[in-house]
C-alpha cells in the first residue's frame, strides 16, 4: 500500500496495481484498439482503392496514429483514466497526489506508449515496473501518474465492543441530541481500533473524544471512569435509544444491562484487557444538567439502574489503553 500526503495533509492510502493486473489490461486495450484498426482499414481500403500509393501510406500513417495513440489518449482524458482494459480489471489512472488526470497526463502517457508498449512489445514497461517500487512505467513517471486499484475487497467490519457492566444505565439521562454524526463515527472508530493504536496514542484520543462528547453533552466525565469506558457507554446507550425508537419499549431492550450483561455480538469484555477495580455503589447515574427532577407531584425524573453491591459485581475486564 502506498500512502501519499495531500497539499491538505491529508494521508491518502493508494493501492498500487500489480503488474499482471496491469498487462492484462493493457492487453484488453490492445485487442479492442487492433479490432477498430483492421475494421477502419479495411473501410479505407475499400472506399480508397482509386487513390494513389503516397495517398494510402499517408491515410494508413494516420490511421494508425489516430487509432493506436489518439484513440487511448481520448478515452482516458474523457473517462479521467479508466480505459476499456481498466474498466474490466478494475484500475484507474490517478495523478501521483490521488487526483484524477487531464488531457496532459493522458498525453504523456499515451505518447510514451508507443516506445515502451508496442515498438518494444510492452519489455521496456515490464521492466520499468519491475524497478518502481509503486510499479510505474516510463509513461507514469514522465506524467506523474499511477495506477490503482478501485476493486479493493472490503474489510470485515469490528463490533464496538461493550462497557463494563457497572456502566450500564449510569447514562440514560444524558441528551445527546447535541452530538454530530461526525464525532460518533470517530468514536465508533477509536472503539473498534483501540486494540490496535499504540497505548499512549490511544489514551490520548480517548481523552480527546470524551472531553468533546462531554462538551456537547453538556455533562462532565463521571471521576473515576475510564475516557474508554465512558465513550462505549455513550455509545451503548445511543444504540439503546435508535433500537427503543425503531421498535418500541415494549419490543426491544437496551443492547445490555446490569442483569443480561452486554450482548454477544459485541465481543467479549476481555477486549478491553485485564479486570480493572469497579467504582463505589452509591455513585448516582450521570444526568445532565437541567434534567427534569423530581417534583412533589410525581414528577418524571431519570431512570437509574438497579443498584448492584460491589462485592457482587462481576469482573468487567475493562481496562483502557495505558
Amino acid at each position: 500500500m502506498s500512502e501519499l500526503v495531500t497539499g491538505e495533509a491529508v494521508a491518502l492510502e493508494l493501492r498500487p496495481a500489480r503488474l499482471p493486473s496491469r498487462a492484462l489490461a493493457v492487453l484488453l486495450d490492445l485487442v479492442a484498439a487492433m479490432a477498430v484498426y483492421v475494421a477502419v482499414t479495411i473501410v479505407l481500403v475499400t472506399s480508397t482503392a482509386s487513390l494513389d500509393e503516397a495517398a494510402q501510406t499517408a491515410l494508413s500513417i494516420a490511421t494508425f496514429v489516430l487509432v493506436l495513440v489518439g484513440a487511448p489518449i481520448a478515452v482516458e482524458t474523457l473517462s479521467h483514466g479508466r480505459s476499456l482494459g481498466k474498466m474490466a480489471c478494475g484500475l484507474r489512472v490517478v495523478r501521483d497526489d490521488g487526483g484524477p488526470i487531464r488531457f496532459r497526463h493522458a498525453l504523456v502517457r499515451g505518447l510514451i506508449a508507443v516506445i515502451e508498449i508496442l515498438m518494444t512489445f510492452g519489455v521496456v514497461a515490464c521492466i520499468a515496473s519491475f524497478v518502481s517500487a509503486r510499479g510505474r512505467r516510463l509513461g507514469d513517471v514522465f506524467a506523474g501518474t499511477l495506477v490503482v486499484r478501485e476493486r479493493i475487497p472490503v474489510a470485515r467490519t469490528g463490533f464496538v465492543p461493550p462497557p463494563p457492566p457497572w456502566l450500564a444505565g449510569r447514562f440514560s439521562g444524558l441528551d445527546l441530541s447535541a452530538v454530530p454524526d461526525g464525532l460518533w463515527l470517530a468514536v465508533r472508530q477509536y472503539l473498534t481500533r483501540m486494540q490496535q493504536l499504540d497505548p499512549q496514542v490511544g489514551s490520548s484520543m480517548a481523552e480527546r473524544l470524551a472531553s468533546d462528547l462531554a462538551e456537547r453533552t453538556g455533562a462532565p466525565v463521571p471521576q473515576g471512569v475510564p475516557p474508554a469506558a465512558y465513550l462505549a457507554a455513550v455509545v451503548q446507550e445511543r444504540q439503546a435509544r435508535e433500537s427503543r425508537r425503531a421498535f418500541g419499549s415494549g419490543s426491544a431492550s437496551s443492547p445490555a444491562s446490569a442483569a443480561d450483561g452486554p450482548p454477544a455480538v459485541y465481543g467479549a469484555p476481555a477486549a478491553y484487557g485485564p479486570p480493572a477495580p469497579a467504582p463505589a455503589a452509591d455513585v448516582p447515574p450521570v444526568v445532565a444538567p437541567g434534567a427534569a427532577a423530581e417534583s412533589s407531584g410525581g414528577g418524571d425524573r431519570p431512570v437509574e439502574s438497579p443498584e448492584v453491591p460491589a462485592g457482587d459485581r462481576p469482573g468487567t475486564g475493562f481496562v483502557p489503553p495505558a
